[in-house]
């Protein structure tokens, strides 16, 4: 069986080239090679690859950006993906997608089922709804995969913003303390850049007052590994039905709980270095952004009962993380 993984350099992608390399012949194509803003180039990628199964993890994901530049947003999350469903209906082939909880409003009391009707309140939210709207549409065979809270030690996440920090602690102090009284402006500039950059190791805010279960791309790509495998073995019986599931951890917790674990860890496995860890700061989420939602947990109990696929725990999630992190410190070079 050939997979063909498209965002292969992010959090899920990476992992995906690790995980799915049991099922089969893996082609992980990075943005060079497969860029959904070039949708017009998309067909020709996925003929020429000829797969069995095409499992899309490439995205636009910034929240922000995507409220200044929305119709970029919906080209790469909508418009494309439906190019990439067509092909692989067109072909007979699985496709496999990755949406997020931002397709909801964040304001139901308790997790979200995929029952939920969607009501996107920020302009990500809309590009990815429009997204599994197209993947329905094209009429293929399917899998719609929503998670939410991702992370990984790799990416933009506030997982690797610690462990970044954490690396650098040294490295931000010994150049505070070498600069003395600036010469030029110049000078002034690299000083307050250094400033900031002490500021935000020494304090990290972190929002306290928005729920959802912190998932690690790790034990999504597995659960994604599991998935495609089964998915396969019903195709081959003709049993197989398409079908949108919450991939997510258990458990929930704020941000500010989740940095806080994150911390914890750091110092049981001795990443914390002289000086200690950045104080975590909990703040009140910005009411006028438009992609805040309260509440973005998702029940992921669909996926438990059709396949019997439950993810870790968000704790237990983090935890192989760590032991990750730790061996691949510890790898000779």
């Amino acid at each position: 069986m050939k997979l063909m993984v498209t965002g292969a350099d992010g959090q899920i992608g990476w992992e995906l080239g690790r995980s799915l390399a049991g099922l089969g012949n893996v082609v992980a194509l990075n943005r060079q090679q497969c860029d959904l803003w070039r949708s017009d180039r998309l067909s020709s990628v996925i003929r020429h690859v000829k797969p069995d199964v095409i499992v899309n993890a490439a995205a636009y994901t910034s929240a922000d950006d995507a409220e200044h530049e929305e119709s970029r947003a919906t080209k790469v999350n909508g418009t494309a993906v439906g190019v990439l469903a067509r092909e692989a209906a067109a072909a007979n082939v699985l496709m496999v997608h990755y949406s997020c909880d931002c397709v909801f409003d964040g304001r139901k009391d308790g997790p979200y089922t995929e029952d939920d009707p969607a009501h996107p309140m920020s302009a990500l939210g809309r590009s990815k709804l429009a997204g599994e709207i197209a993947v329905r549409q094209a009429g293929g065979a399917h899998l719609i995969l929503r998670t939410g809270w991702v992370y990984s030690s790799r990416g933009r996440n506030i997982l690797h913003k610690i462990l970044r920090l954490l690396r650098e602690r040294d490295e931000l102090r010994m150049v505070a303390d070498q600069i003395g009284k600036p010469a030029s402006v110049t000078d002034l500039a690299d000083l307050r850049k250094v400033e900031k950059q002490q500021r935000e190791r020494e304090e990290l805010p972190v929002p306290a007052d928005q729920t959802g279960a912190p998932t690690s791309a790790a034990d999504i790509a597995e659960a994604t590994a599991a998935l495609i495998e089964a998915a396969n073995r019903e195709r081959a019986n003709g049993r197989f039905v398409s079908g949108l599931y919450h991939v997510t951890a258990s458990g929930v917790t704020s941000w500010h709980g989740f940095a806080k674990a994150v911390l914890e860890a750091a110092a049981h496995y001795g990443l914390v270095e002289a000086g200690g860890p950045p104080r975590l700061i909990p703040v009140a989420s910005d009411e006028h952004r438009a992609a805040v939602r309260k509440n973005a947990q998702l029940a992921g109990n669909r996926l438990r009962q059709r396949y019997g696929i439950t993810l870790p725990h968000w704790k237990d999630g983090l935890a192989m993380c760590f032991e990750e992190e730790v061996g691949s410190r510890c790898e000779p070079a």
